[in-house]
């Protein structure tokens, strides 16, 4: 783990597995999903390479706040090929408040790419509107899952308001 990383976060930054079951539990059930934005937009650079997504290609881009005993813990957001909301992914379309991750674990034909971990610096670009007042480094981490093949991205990232809660 590099330098500068909370020991309180190790953990939660290298735990592969449900980050939802993990955060359900340290909540004690009091878990919340608000939706901050659901919409198809064109990926970001980094997203496209790490989905191997053509420059122009649209997915569909969900944002949201996993709300722990009240408190926003962690910014999470999910980017999903067009090519992969289709057939049985449809789905996926329309989680609502429902949370992405306890759908992804609960699918035995779901892989995961190794995790990818950094520091975010604020830049003075807000990872949502929502979050715009957010002027310290988070840490977060990001995995492309798969299923049945079909790649989806997710992004979580810890909020200041998260106490590490092992």
């Amino acid at each position: 783990m590099a330098a500068g990383v909370p020991t309180t976060l190790h953990g939660w930054l290298l735990d592969r597995g449900s980050l939802t079951t993990r955060l359900l539990e340290a909540s004690g059930g009091q878990l919340k999903v608000e939706v901050l934005s659901q919409s198809l937009r064109r990926p970001s650079l980094s997203e496209r390479r790490a989905l191997s997504l053509p420059e122009h290609r649209l997915a569909l881009v969900r944002e949201v706040l996993l709300i722990g005993r009240g408190v926003p813990w962690v910014f999470a957001r999910s980017v999903i090929p067009l090519q992969t909301l289709t057939g049985r992914l449809r789905k996926l379309r329309h989680l609502d408040s429902r949370p992405l991750g306890a759908l992804l674990f609960s699918d035995p034909a779901m892989t995961r790419a190794p995790l990818e971990w950094a520091c975010i610096e604020p830049n003075g670009r807000a990872l949502a509107q929502q979050l715009n007042n957010i002027n310290s480094p988070l840490w977060g981490r990001r995995s492309v899952f798969k299923l049945s093949a079909k790649p989806l991205l997710v992004c979580e990232i810890f909020l200041p308001s998260f106490t590490a809660y092992d």
